[in-house]
């Protein structure tokens, strides 16, 4: 039974109460009654709102599924269906044109193009790993994945392998020659390097010495100008730092003594709330919130052992180099942090309103990380976040600009209340809800004093649609989504829209991750696009990936790619709303139906599990075919939504679905035999995450726009009791 405190009509548990006045407010001029009693204020006013942006949810929704049930068995008439949403205001006139005019914004967010990591923050490894992802080793992200082939002998594995070394190293010195190219010659005839002048002479294998072909890309050096044991070079506003040692095991065989390449990876990072966490109840936010105020202070540390060693893991310090005319460089040893909250949609029983009802985690969240944010905005640590005085929040799942205005309105309430200037707190829009793309512009506007951020989340996004269009049709089998005219006219729309409002140079316009950690070579021929997209962000899944996909924004200049895209036609809104149906439901033969549902409920299972279990929001689930997807809500929401949807339209039945899950589950115990934590779902199928898995298929069809949330909060809560 979790211990309470009264403050006012507020009940809040005795655990969070204690870590805010013990560790949150010491030295930010934050007083623990003034905190409770202002939020108890602002629930008074945002509660309310709250509720009532959900139920027009509700009733959005419910509008749309009457309108396609009036018309079953009828062809889809597209003009009557686009002519309905306007009729009932779920799409908005666009009003007049206008930029947006957000201020005090760092340049990792304004003007540096690069790889974004999201990261569940109540794991402090993972929190601080992603907040160092800064820096990352370019000869270790290539070793150790399969962006290097295992062909002709360059095997991954046990003891260094040399012939894989040569192959990275290969690769490392083309990336090189193609983004600081020298005034002749290559990087693999290099012998060694000098500062002279403020230049960089380099001297290659015929004794001859050369410049860089363009001299300012040269910034700083490590060491003794005459013999320089790193190289600081920039392009694209991305620094490369050449790591020279003669005695390094690596280093030792290199003709110029280049032991490592390191490239500026992740230079921001989203510490995570949301869809990566599973955070239920006080003790989960406490931990959740605790680890961001590590962050702030910046003295997050984490003990734990690897092999059979114990590390202690903090956060790195900045990076300071000689300039080449010898004056000193700072550069940032971390990403900047972004924090997501999560939607307006969850409640939590960490603290209790007036009536006794769990109140809006969303505006619980606003409340601590605001709070917490404010000893960066301090500087009471020895790190520093944010250099211009920001607090950058990532907002999710809103729908449509009624709801950013909330989010607004929200942040200058708790700005307010903590005494922090207004407009501190920036919002990062996710672009992610069906009714939030097709009224982005208005969204924008709403936020366009606070916005820094609009991202594509195209797995929400994917099932939104399916929700917002279950009684339209059965849906085309899960795997044909990415190939719909919906998608891309989507992702395209939201650059066209960022641009259109005045991104370039004043915030980021981001692209969704990519599932699958261990497939980096797939990752690295997929995500080019998104540069070349005009996103001056994208995310991935790890401190390797970022590393990789770093590589791309050293290919593409953003900035000149978005004045490229500026002069194309908008995309086709039309095409955004054209629903992904299944044109003829017997073209599906029963092993496409039953492959389907193996598919689909063995993801959910996989991930279920862990979560009701485990406690764990976000993990490697290795698929059908044992290739390891990351799994989160938004994917979990697909999965379970499109199972929904087919047994709605009698594709498939209850019955069908039930021991499809029996089927399945055996398959992920046997996937999750290793584990001693992991608690068989066969052959009893009686357990709470075996039953929880089952409802979000059963039940899908009613959740509140197809949210797995409140059944997998509740089943965890349940399991915890």
């Amino acid at each position: 039974m979790t211990e309470t405190l009264k403050y006012g009509n507020l009940t809040v548990a005795k655990e969070l109460d204690e870590f805010l006045r013990t560790e949150v407010i010491d030295g930010i001029g934050v007083d623990a009654d003034h905190f409770w009693n202002s939020l108890e204020t602002i629930l008074d006013e945002f509660g309310p709102r709250n509720k009532e942006l959900l139920q027009k949810r509700e009733d959005i929704q419910d509008k749309i599924d009457q309108w396609h049930l009036s018309r079953k068995g009828e062809p889809h008439d597209q003009e009557a269906y686009i002519n309905f949403l306007k009729e009932i205001n779920y799409l908005l006139d666009e009003g007049e044109d206008f930029e947006i005019s957000t201020d005090n914004v760092d340049d990792e967010i304004k003007t540096i193009a690069g790889a974004q990591l999201v990261v569940p923050v109540m794991n402090a490894r993972f929190s601080l790993n992603a907040a160092n992802a800064r820096w990352g080793s370019l000869y270790d992200a290539l070793y150790g994945t399969d962006m290097i082939s295992e062909e002709g002998g360059a095997e991954r594995g046990g003891a260094y392998n040399p012939v894989r070394g040569d192959k990275v190293i290969e690769f490392s010195k083309n990336f090189l020659d193609e983004t600081i190219a020298l005034s002749s010659g290559s990087y693999a005839e290099v012998t060694g390097f000098k500062v002279s002048d403020s230049n960089l002479d380099i001297t290659l294998t015929d004794q001859s010495t050369v410049s860089l072909k363009d001299e300012g890309q040269f910034v700083g050096y490590l060491g003794d100008p005459d013999n320089p044991s790193g190289i600081l070079l920039k392009n694209n506003n991305l620094h490369i730092e050449i790591q020279v040692d003669k005695e390094d095991s690596v280093g030792k065989d290199d003709p110029a003594g280049i032991k490592d390449v390191m490239v500026e990876s992740a230079v921001t990072t989203i510490q995570d709330l949301e869809d990566s966490v599973a955070a239920v109840d006080a003790e989960d936010k406490t931990i959740a919130y605790r680890n961001w105020l590590g962050l702030m202070k910046g003295d997050l540390k984490e003990t734990f052992v690897k092999g059979d060693q114990e590390m202690t893991r903090s956060l790195n310090a900045d990076r300071e180099y000689s300039r080449s005319d010898g004056e000193s460089l700072t550069l940032p040893g971390r990403s900047v942090l972004l924090v997501r909250n999560v939607g307006h949609l969850m409640t939590n029983p960490a603290v209790l309103d007036k009536e006794g009802n769990e109140i809006p985690e969303g505006i619980l969240d606003a409340m601590f990380t605001i709070c917490i944010a404010k000893h960066d905005l301090m500087k009471t640590g020895s790190l520093s976040n944010s250099r211009t005085g920001s607090v950058y929040i990532v907002k999710p799942k809103m729908h449509g600009p009624e709801e950013v205005q909330f989010t607004c309105d929200l942040f200058s309430a708790v700005e307010k209340a903590l005494d922090i200037k207004p407009l501190t707190v920036k919002v990062g829009i996710m672009d992610e809800e069906r009714r939030t793309t097709v009224n982005l512009k208005e969204c924008i506007r709403a936020a366009k004093d606070r916005v820094i951020f609009i991202n594509t989340g195209f797995l929400d996004r994917t099932g939104d649609e399916i929700h917002t269009s279950m009684e339209a049709g059965p849906m085309i089998p899960k795997a044909l989504m990415k190939q719909q005219p919906w998608i891309n006219a989507y992702e395209d729309w939201n650059v066209d829209v960022g641009l259109e409002t005045g991104f370039s140079g004043k915030a980021q316009i981001g692209k969704g991750m990519w599932a699958m950690p261990d497939e980096m070579l797939g990752m690295y021929e997929s995500k080019s696009m998104h540069p070349e997209a005009g996103a001056n962000c994208a995310w991935v899944p790890s401190p390797t990936a970022a590393t990789l996909h770093a590589i791309h924004y050293h290919q593409v200049l953003v900035s000149e790619r978005q004045e490229t895209i500026k002069s194309r036609n908008k995309a086709d809104l039309n095409a955004i709303l054209t629903i992904p149906l299944l044109e003829d439901a017997s073209s599906l033969s029963e092993k496409d139906i039953q492959d389907e549902l193996d598919n689909n409920c063995q993801g959910i299972l996989g991930y279920v599990v862990r979560w009701v279990d485990l406690g764990i929001g976000c993990s490697k689930v290795p698929d059908i075919n044992n290739v390891g997807l990351m799994e989160d809500r938004a994917t979990c929401r697909i999965s379970s939504q499109h199972i929904a949807n087919w047994l709605h339209h009698e594709i498939c039945s209850q019955e069908q679905v039930v021991e499809t899950m029996k089927k399945m589950a055996v398959i992920v115990d046997k996937q999750n035999e290793g584990d001693s934590e992991y608690t068989n779902m066969s052959p009893s199928y009686e357990g709470l995450a075996f039953s929880a898995a089952c409802d979000l298929a059963l039940q899908g069809r009613i959740q509140p726009s197809g949210y797995t949330e409140p059944i997998l909060h509740s089943t965890r809560l349940t399991f915890k009791s």
